[in-house]
């Protein structure tokens, strides 16, 4: 077991949170461009924000630093399933306005089985809904709230290097966007810059254990102009291969193929992909209305986990230390959940001086993460057709296909997890 104790005393709060400190005196690093903070961040995605928005109301200081600039961080077409647990930080951190105004509370989903269609109520069944809200319209509201509070939030600074983790106050080193050199100093560092980012990189070998899971598909997915054909999602099982009809808008429709993960984008011309839609969804009396294709892409699918989540002072989140496939629904979520534990923590070790929970982060956190890798692993592997798949397993898809048809018992577990187990803090 990595040791998680951490030597680093808070550092002194200037007039209002997000105030940087330059860096002067014995023991600080005397590089030109250099600053301290008591938080830094790496990375402007949903844990990023969200971790840097709830510090920030505990009057936690703390510094985003993103490598991209803010027009692809906005752009970035990503999940639009929001667990109820989700929404309520969401509202705790003073970000919901547009959230009520536009986003779709879902009390079930639909399943296709067979050219039949079963409908899952997971708030009869759970008590608990979910919310279609896009990804992209949550970074949104976080990154003009952050800027309207004047919360350091920086574009394109390209992380270099994490020095000094085994020591009392790492220090991030990154490039701005003029091009200088610039370095901050930190009691701790957050790592929510995703799978290819530098921080989980920053963890020896020696201490990080990973696991991973390679599909042999990928999802075909397609924003279209039209408004959804569907009053809620639909969960498609067919012989030619899987196929989601979601949305992200009254006016706007999120739709998914299953393909194999080296597919062209040339082999699937918009009459082609309606096609395939209409027959994978299709149930006798509906009809899938096509339109307007606005952007076309293909997702290879991965399941990933990392662990320890901390090494000292770093401390990783959401895409850094797991990747779902995007089946269940858990991969914004499960980010949420990560920096609304470790924003708990970091505040009491910051202003209370109790580490009890610090020391617990990555345990916990790693419960959540292992339960919604299991839920997405079976979604996936029931609904997708494997070409390799032998005839034995096809029957045992077959049977469990049947058994969330026909089970209440079934289908209240399916939704206890989709809905999203309840944030603990």
């Amino acid at each position: 077991m990595v040791s998680t104790s951490v030597s680093a005393e808070p550092i002194a709060r200037g007039p209002r949170p997000g105030r940087l400190h330059a860096l002067g005196g014995a023991g600080d690093t005397g590089h030109l461009n250099a600053e301290r903070t008591e938080v830094a961040i790496v990375g402007a995605g949903p844990a990023g924000l969200v971790l840097g928005r709830m510090l920030e109301r505990n009057g936690v200081e703390n510094v985003i630093l993103e490598a991209r600039d803010r027009d692809y961080v906005e752009g970035r077409i990503r999940a639009g399933v929001l667990e109820q647990g989700t929404v309520e930080v969401l509202h705790e951190v003073g970000v919901a306005a547009r959230l009520e105004r536009e986003g779709l509370v879902h009390g079930g989903i639909y399943i296709n089985v067979d050219g039949a269609r079963q409908h899952i109520p997971m708030a009869t069944l759970t008590g608990r809904s979910v919310t279609i809200y896009g990804q992209t319209e949550v970074v949104k509201d976080l990154i003009a709230a952050r800027l309207d509070d004047g919360a350091p939030l920086r574009f394109e600074c390209q992380v270099t290097g994490l020095d000094r983790l085994d020591g009392a106050r790492p220090v991030v080193r990154y490039t701005d966007q003029t091009g200088r050199e610039c370095e901050l100093a930190a009691a701790f560092v957050a790592g929510c810059d995703g799978f290819h980012g530098p921080c989980r990189a920053a963890i020896p070998e020696r201490v990080l254990r990973t696991w991973t899971r390679d599909y042999p598909f990928a999802w075909l997915g397609i924003l279209a102009d039209v408004a959804p054909s569907t009053d809620e999602l639909i969960y498609a099982h067919h012989e030619h291969g899987f196929a989601l009809h979601s949305m992200r808008s009254p006016e706007v429709s999120r739709l998914y193929l299953q393909v194999s993960p080296d597919e062209s984008l040339q082999r699937w011309p918009e009459d082609r992909i309606w096609s395939e839609l209409a027959t994978r969804l299709g149930v006798e009396g509906w009809t899938l209305h096509p339109g307007p294709i606005l952007e076309r892409s293909v997702t290879p699918m991965r399941s990933f986990v990392a662990a320890p989540m901390r090494y000292g002072p770093l401390l990783l989140a959401g895409d850094a230390a797991h990747i779902v496939p995007p089946t269940g629904a858990k991969g914004l979520n499960l980010a949420v959940a990560d920096v609304a534990v470790l924003a708990h923590a970091l505040v009491k070790r910051l202003r209370g001086g109790d580490a009890t929970a610090l020391d617990a982060y990555s345990d916990r956190c790693l419960e959540r993460v292992w339960r919604a890798q299991h839920f997405s692993w079976w979604m996936t592997m029931m609904l997708h057709v494997d070409a390799e798949m032998s005839p034995y397993d096809r029957q045992l898809q077959r049977s469990q296909l049947q058994y969330v048809s026909s089970s209440r018992a079934a289908q209240t577990s399916l939704a206890e997890n989709y809905v999203g187990l309840p944030l603990g803090r």
